[in-house]
């Protein structure tokens, strides 16, 4: 069989939502008085945009073979991300086959170790990889999660992440997560206010609902333990990314000083198979949740989730959309998944990487069937009317 070879590879730039989720306009809930690694600045504490969130924009890859199939794939990294593309990675890509992903992940990773190894680096290659996937799936018609061994459940059930979990029960889904608005610089009645939110929702979603607290970096171990103890009383199912993500002696401490009942999870800035080997070694979390746009793929996803298993770990990627349901759904240590409410009240369910994607599948009362995937690839495609800018070539 004639295996096709890549022929272009294009990487562009686009604002206003999409991959870079955090690019939105005003009055959405995700921008809206969430604690930070910042937060300690009074001038940074109210918007995560004033200390530049968005400042990156979504990165959009277009990979295409010598017989015109095109594959896709988005993340976070916008104009740096689109050099490091065209002007280095560009040259393992072209003229590669296309089933050689495994060798151009480790191309592009140990070519980029004197500058990269994480953060926007990863991310990138992390797009890239999402477009090989891609297109070997369009390549062989195949969805992805049957390219990784087909799914084992007949359907995905899912969290919202949002400002209102209370909307989130109404709509299906299994629990809700809402951002932490008060970190240590804000004392005593910071905490304070914290545990009132946590049990107003209680209050609102019964007894048997997940609830859980996203901290999004911004607490120190003293904090984030009296947090835990304090919301031990409201049922909290988990404490997500409490510390700084290179803090895994902060993280081991943690795990041992929360309620027996309340897990700690984190590994949405984390990176590559060796950073996860930290975490689960340290064991400094109870479930994992890598980012496949920016941990490193699909390929290096699939490395990372096996040394969970082998640790006895749970892998619940951050949201991701697409990219990571068809993981999901191959893999038995992943049981449900993240929806991120990006409707700017959380009130109704509208697509993630709204308006870039099209095509893209979202709960239906917090389910989605694996037949809503069976397309080629991903199955989703760039909106046109997206003003994609290209500001490099090779």
């Amino acid at each position: 069989m004639s295996i096709p070879t890549i022929k272009h590879v294009r990487a562009y730039v686009v604002r206003g939502g999409g991959a870079d989720y955090h690019d939105q306009g005003d009055s959405h809930w995700i921008d809206d008085h969430i604690c930070t690694p910042m937060s300690k600045y009074p001038e940074y504490c109210q918007s995560r945009q004033s200390f530049g969130i968005n400042v990156l924009g979504s990165l959009v890859i277009e990979i295409e073979d010598s017989e015109g199939h095109v594959g896709l794939g988005v993340t976070t990294a916008g104009e740096i991300g689109a050099y490091i593309v065209e002007k280095h990675f560009a040259r393992f890509l072209e003229g590669a086959r296309v089933t050689d992903i495994e060798k151009l992940w480790d191309q592009m990773f140990n070519a980029s170790l004197f500058y990269g190894r994480k953060g926007v680096v990863i991310n990138t290659l992390s797009g890239v990889d999402l477009a090989l996937w891609d297109l070997l799936g369009k390549v062989r018609e195949e969805p992805v999660h049957v390219m990784l061994g087909g799914a084992v459940r007949d359907e995905l059930q899912f969290y919202a992440t949002g400002a209102r979990p209370d909307l989130a029960k109404d709509m299906g889904f299994i629990g809700g997560k809402m951002p932490l608005q008060w970190g240590p610089a804000h004392g005593d009645e910071g905490l304070k206010k914290n545990i009132e939110k946590l049990a107003e929702m209680r209050s609102r979603v019964g007894d048997d609902f997940w609830l859980m607290f996203d901290c999004w970096m911004s607490l120190n171990v003293e904090y984030a333990t009296r947090l835990a103890h304090a919301a031990q009383e409201y049922g909290l199912k988990w404490i997500e990314e409490a510390l700084p993500p290179d803090d895994y002696w902060g993280y081991a401490k943690l795990r041992q000083q929360v309620p027996s009942t309340m897990m700690v999870t984190t590994g949405e800035h984390e990176a590559t198979r060796w950073g996860f080997r930290m975490l689960m070694e340290m064991d400094c979390c109870d479930l994992i949740q890598p980012d496949v746009g920016w941990c490193g793929g699909v390929t290096e996803l699939l490395k990372i989730s096996a040394l969970a298993d082998a640790h006895g770990k749970l892998v619940v990627p951050h949201g991701s959309s697409v990219y990571s349901y068809h993981f999901v759904a191959t893999r038995h240590n992943s049981p449900f998944a993240e929806f991120l409410m990006m409707a700017p009240q959380a009130d109704k369910v509208v697509p993630m990487f709204n308006p870039l994607l099209l095509d893209e599948p979202v709960p239906v009362n917090g389910r989605l069937k694996i037949s809503e995937l069976d397309k080629p690839g991903f199955g989703v495609r760039l909106n046109p009317e997206c003003k994609l800018h290209r500001p490099y070539t090779h």
